[in-house]
């Protein structure tokens, strides 16, 4: 059944439709378009193919659940090179033109959830990436490089979301960027003073059976502008594989992070030690306090087009959401959204099992160290740069996620650590106390500053500008 008026397909315009006074009516119908809660309803329908009634009962029935014969031969399938233009597109999201449509996407304090967004763009990313491997193969997201948020969102307006494959050399994985802009006239490209946030996802290749990784059609740029975003996804890989070897499980604190971690310890003692008077700041959290836990149940209508699987998009969601109200909790403010940072999905999430996730503010870049307790020259020495504006806080938000089956009976498995930056109105400084929380700290510190080195949102002293997306 349809809760909503039906929106036009893709393959047709969007066509302006007059405003009217009074409530429209909103029927109740047997057709079969898809809707699903928080995701536009055009990419769900490209998303899912069947209905999961359907897929349960031939999986039942010891039938492919996704209605598709067994799986090519690898010779059938197509690997000549591919343009970026053969995987672009491009959805009108009409919000200030269709309140019903606006009204799955709208918070409770009038913004644009980004939550729903970002279910959005991961579904893009899903059609993006088959526009350009077929469906001979199964897609799914690997990773989300980074979220931006470029320029705030000052008034409801249509939105354009677009993508396009802009790097693939031939193996299994590939970049789909994407971005947000602010719908320009028909006929017509969105500016740059247009784009609102930008984002990479890589998608990965998998045979449908053995579930193992398989290569794709390279892409052959052309154009400079092609050339350029082929070369600057060349870059985001080889950083990715740098950034990758700073995981503390594979390098040890550094001689650094190790006199930070100890000037810590140090400083905690003389808080607690009652010969002194410098006491712990009432701006200072401990980490384990800003820690906070949500619990839900996996149900079939986030599934992606496999069916039993729930896609990237609703992760993004939960999480998200998630980590702005661990901010929120800890600050007493509401948190401006600056960027996801770079996030994996390790393990997928099946349909109809538990989802835990655990969100812990990591690293906020106000001085930490208290000159008076560890010496000056040690607190100066370890003062890490403050990016945020004075009386401001940029603040990194951990969110672990993990699956379990409804039983409880089976293995637990990481389904993905995502990494959430966002600035609040206030003086706060978070402070790690346990071995575990300082490596959480050094961790979240490390990506920071890995980031800081090539960012390109508000630098040094810059406040994020609000806007209504939040």
């Amino acid at each position: 059944m349809s809760g909503l008026h039906t929106l036009p397909r893709l393959t047709r315009s969007v066509k302006c439709r007059p405003q009217l006074s009074i409530r429209q009516a909103r029927p109740f119908s047997a057709c079969s378009r898809c809707q699903t809660d928080g995701v536009y309803q055009e990419l769900t329908a490209m998303r899912t193919r069947m209905p999961f009634i359907e897929a349960l009962r031939a999986q039942q029935d010891n039938k492919d659940a996704s209605n598709k014969p067994a799986t090519p031969n690898p010779a059938s399938r197509d690997l000549t090179p591919k343009s970026m233009e053969d995987s672009y597109v491009k959805v009108i999201l009409p919000l200030a033109r269709d309140p019903w449509l606006l009204d799955r996407y709208i918070s409770a304090s009038g913004h644009i959830r980004l939550g729903t967004l970002f279910m959005d763009l991961d579904a893009l990313a899903g059609v993006v990436a088959y526009k350009h491997t077929g469906d001979a193969v199964m897609t799914v997201t690997a990773a989300v490089d980074r979220i931006t948020l470029q320029r705030p969102l000052k008034e409801i307006c249509d939105l354009e979301l677009s993508g396009r494959v802009t790097f693939a050399t031939g193996r299994s994985s590939m970049e789909v960027s994407l971005q947000v802009a602010k719908a320009p006239a028909e006929g017509q490209a969105a500016q740059e003073d247009d784009i609102l946030m930008t984002c990479a996802f890589t998608m990965v290749s998998l045979d449908p059976t053995t579930k193992k990784s398989v290569p794709i059609s390279p892409l052959n740029p052309t154009t400079p502008e092609e050339k350029k975003l082929f070369d600057q996804g060349q870059k985001n890989y080889n950083l990715k594989k740098a950034a990758s070897k700073l995981a503390l499980r594979k390098q040890t604190p550094n001689d650094e992070e190790s006199d930070l971690i100890h000037a810590l310890w140090l400083q905690q003692l003389g808080w607690h030690d009652p010969n002194t008077q410098h006491r712990k700041p009432d701006n200072a959290l401990s980490m384990a306090k800003t820690q906070i836990q949500s619990v839900q149940i996996m149900q079939p209508q986030y599934r992606n087009r496999h069916n039993f699987m729930i896609f990237g998009g609703f992760l993004l969601k939960s999480t998200f959401e998630l980590a702005f109200t661990c901010v929120a909790s800890m600050s007493h403010t509401r948190p401006t959204f600056i960027a996801l940072d770079p996030s994996t999905f390790e393990n997928p999430v099946p349909v109809g099992s538990v989802l835990y996730l655990t969100a812990t503010v990591a690293y906020t870049d106000s001085p930490l160290l208290d000159e008076g307790v560890v010496g000056s020259e040690t607190g100066r020495a370890l003062r890490d740069r403050k990016v945020s504006a004075e009386g401001m806080t940029r603040v990194q938000v951990r969110v672990d996620s993990k699956v379990k089956s409804v039983e409880h009976d089976g293995e637990t498995k990481g389904t993905g650590v995502f990494n959430y930056t966002f600035e609040v109105k206030k003086d706060i400084k978070v402070v790690p106390e346990t071995y575990a929380q300082m490596m959480m700290f050094l961790d979240a510190r490390r990506r920071c500053i890995h980031l800081d080195n090539k960012s390109d949102v508000a630098g040094e002293g810059e406040q994020a500008q609000e806007g209504l997306m939040t």
